[in-house]
């Protein structure tokens, strides 16, 4: 079992950065993969990052690829995403997820574990 607790978002004019964080309980974390999806209203969730267990394999969205990061320190059971040159297009809640597996994936319903999710609203 694993709980997530997301943190960081807020209101950030257009061009500026947030780092979210998404902290995590269970003693599976540092062997799970975890993934950032967000939901703005109208629209589907969308998949925005990923990242293995290790750490050593990521993914991205093609709209944020190169804007965004996702990290992991396993020592501290803690997912941070660091979003820049923000968008209002990027305006939605954020949401930290776990899969039971030790690689990513891109599919929301890849994963088992969810956060109750960060809001974050850019403003232009």
């Amino acid at each position: 079992q694993v709980q997530l607790v997301e943190s960081g978002g807020g209101l950030v004019q257009a061009g500026g950065s947030l780092r979210l964080s998404c902290a995590a309980s269970g003693r599976t974390f540092s062997s799970v993969g975890m993934g950032w999806f967000r939901l703005a209203p109208g629209k589907e969730r969308e998949f925005v990052a990923a990242i293995s267990w290790s750490g050593g394999s990521t993914s991205y969205a093609d709209s944020v690829k190169g804007r965004f990061t996702i990290s992991r320190d396993n020592a501290n059971n803690t997912v941070y995403l660091q979003m820049n040159s923000l968008k209002p297009e990027d305006t939605a809640v954020y949401y930290c997820a776990a899969r039971r597996y030790k690689q990513y994936g891109s599919s929301w319903y890849e994963y088992d574990y969810w956060g109750q999710g960060t809001q974050v609203t850019v403003s232009s």
